[in-house]
């Protein structure tokens, strides 16, 4: 991960070498770092291995959104039309790739503890998942892990960037904890405390996922309510994460105190990643890759909303700006800490 976060801050240093101050879309940027993480991470690949995956995913996100947001006619996705064509094309493109991606490993004889490595020594000696599933797992991690990733880094740094308060305050925590030109270690990210709140109030602002669909699997009573087996339970999560009746009259307000431990909330008041056995299983990898890029960030610059960004969240199936998000950055001396 922090390789990933080096390599990007090299390329923006590269790219407009000689300007004190410059202007990038960090939502673009942000979409090819969390896509080389999770490769790296999840896959023992890299973004270029699986950048064609990742396009086509891109593709089908926005074909899905299409087809949610016009009148359902039963059956209708099984017709021969251009774009069902196109969508089982692309289906059928990215199981192909993530075949040749499983295949590769199951010929490298390797000792890495990614998680695809880890499904297929899971398959390999107790039989327990299949071929399918490996694939479908693939399917979700390459996706989450990018598309989720990248859409809450982007918040992060737009709040920051819109923040210059709450931005010299974790700066200051973060070179104290690591100094101004070490990237963090695993030590240090546990003591990243108000990077954490920071981190959490962000995803009560802008979860990435807006709502949950869940299937009662038996009868239940919630409060006075009576839940038949089978109810499909629609859950509003950014709904939620602004009730003024829970989070109080700044609910709207970016305050990340709000998550210090003198402010905990009722647990289910708070459900970014989902709640209970079907919460998010990369929750815990998110959250220290969002840890380690804001930090390392926030040693090198100084960042700034640009003139030229238009505030328009959309959910195109998860939460992200709709005409980018353009931020200004300069680099800092090892005595500066402010724009």
């Amino acid at each position: 991960m922090v390789a990933s976060t080096l390599r990007m801050l090299s390329k923006w240093d590269e790219v407009h070498q000689g300007k004190g101050v410059y202007e990038i879309d960090v939502h673009k940027e942000l979409h090819n770092f969390a896509a080389d993480v999770i490769s790296r991470v999840a896959f023992g690949s890299s973004y270029d291995e699986g950048k064609r995956i990742f396009q086509l995913q891109e593709e089908q996100m926005f074909n899905v959104y299409q087809s949610l947001r016009q009148v359902y006619i039963p059956g209708f996705r099984f017709l021969p039309t251009k774009k069902n064509k196109r969508m089982w094309s692309i289906d059928k493109e990215i199981q192909q790739l993530l075949q040749e991606v499983v295949v590769a490993n199951q010929q490298t004889e390797s000792s890495s503890r990614h998680l695809l490595n880890l499904m297929l020594c899971a398959r390999k000696h107790q039989d327990r998942i299949g071929a399918e599933e490996i694939i479908e797992e693939c399917k979700a991690f390459y996706f989450a892990g990018k598309e989720t990733g990248a859409n809450f880094l982007t918040w992060v740094l737009l709040l920051l960037a819109s923040e210059p308060k709450w931005q010299q305050a974790a700066r200051a925590e973060v070179v104290q904890l690591c100094g101004q030109t070490r990237p963090p270690e695993a030590e240090h990210i546990c003591k990243l405390n108000l990077v954490e709140m920071i981190l959490w109030e962000t995803l009560r602002l802008y979860p990435p996922v807006v709502s949950l669909a869940r299937q009662a699997c038996r009868d239940v009573r919630l409060g006075e309510i009576c839940v038949p087996k089978g109810t499909q339970i629609y859950i509003p999560t950014l709904a939620i994460h602004h009730d003024k009746g829970i989070w109080g009259k700044d609910a709207s307000e970016f305050n990340p105190m709000r998550f210090s431990k003198a402010n905990r909330r009722p647990m289910a008041a708070f459900i970014p990643f989902g709640l209970g056995t079907r919460i998010c299983v990369g929750q815990n990898l998110v959250m220290v890759e969002a840890k380690l890029a804001v930090a390392v960030i926030l040693q090198r610059y100084a960042f700034r909303v640009s003139d030229s960004y238009v505030h328009a969240p959309i959910q195109l199936l998860t939460l992200q700006p709709q005409h980018g998000a353009f931020i200004e950055f300069r680099r800092l001396e090892t005595t500066q800490v402010g724009f």
